[in-house]
């Protein structure tokens, strides 16, 4: 079911500390932030070939991310993201098979503009685990 490891998301408390380090001390290709409301978060891709690292700040307090800092000020891995040829058939096999898809289980857009679903992490090993639907040929 699920395909390619998309990115691996870090929650950080200062986003651009934390890409300038990706990018002056590891040397990688850090993208410009992008605020995303819809998830409360203000997210930087950085390309590392063959998969992305997200950063996340918190945009608002309010934010999962926030919430996230308040138990880890220093951030942390936040989530991983795969992707899946169909978003709605791998939800449905993962309710069947028992597993929670968080919020009201309806797909939002996701930083990349395409489809994600997020299972809850007490389902997979303590692990966050976000769903993204494949792009379109």
């Amino acid at each position: 079911m699920i395909g390619r490891l998309n990115h691996i998301a870090i929650a950080v408390p200062d986003l651009a500390a934390a890409s300038a380090k990706y990018r002056d001390l590891l040397g990688a290709k850090v993208g410009a932030p992008q605020a995303l409301p819809g998830h409360g978060v203000t997210a930087v891709f950085v390309d590392t070939g063959n998969t992305k690292v997200e950063l996340l700040e918190p945009l608002g307090e309010l934010s999962p991310i926030a919430a996230f800092l308040i138990k880890n000020p220093s951030g942390g891995m936040h989530h991983i993201c795969f992707e899946v040829a169909d978003l709605a058939e791998a939800a449905a096999k993962l309710v069947e098979g028992g597993a929670r898809i968080l919020g009201d289980g309806t797909p939002r857009i996701g930083a990349h503009g395409l489809p994600v679903l997020f299972l809850h992490p007490k389902d997979f090993d303590g692990t966050l685990i976000e769903l993204e639907q494949l792009q379109s040929p």
